[in-house]
């Protein structure tokens, strides 16, 4: 059997952090992801708003560097939750529980965007959570001459 979703779209509000009695990080928000087809008669795109839920480190992870607007990409597998409302009726939810979140966009695109940059500089992001390498430092780069001659191409 094969459970495993992929998703790319914008957080619609910040993540939410929350603890389990047993002290187990978990983390929830929502990702607006765009249909790829538009509309009859070339109307506009649908959104769909899928609920996200991620546990311990991710759930840390996505708390820390995330927010209401950033682009992200959700790995993870589908869940059907049946539930009980407070008027008795029974009820069933679908939703996401993630295995690894990324960085949908680059910190200089989000900036050159206008929306608000990350919470901490690129060099605090845990490339084991993410995928993503920091950059180095602009000290560690020299001037390269024009003359490449050495060149085999």
């Amino acid at each position: 059997m094969l459970n495993h979703i992929v998703l790319m779209g914008r957080l619609t509000r910040d993540p939410e952090l929350r603890r389990t009695q047993t002290g187990t990080p978990v983390a929830s928000f929502t990702l607006a992801v765009d249909r790829d087809f538009g509309g009859r008669d070339g109307a506009e795109r649908q959104t769909d708003f899928i609920d996200i839920v991620a546990w311990r480190s991710t759930a840390e992870f996505v708390s820390k560097y995330f927010v209401k607007g950033q682009m992200a990409v959700v790995s993870g597998r589908l869940q059907i939750r049946d539930w009980t409302a407070n008027d008795g009726s029974k009820r069933r939810s679908a939703e996401v529980v993630a295995d690894n979140v990324y960085f949908g966009e680059s910190k200089r695109d989000r900036d050159t965007a206008g929306r608000a940059p990350y919470a901490q500089p690129a060099s605090a992001y845990p490339a084991q959570d993410s995928g993503y390498t920091a950059p180095v430092s602009g000290s560690d780069f020299s001037e390269l001459d024009d003359d490449d001659g050495d060149l085999p191409f």
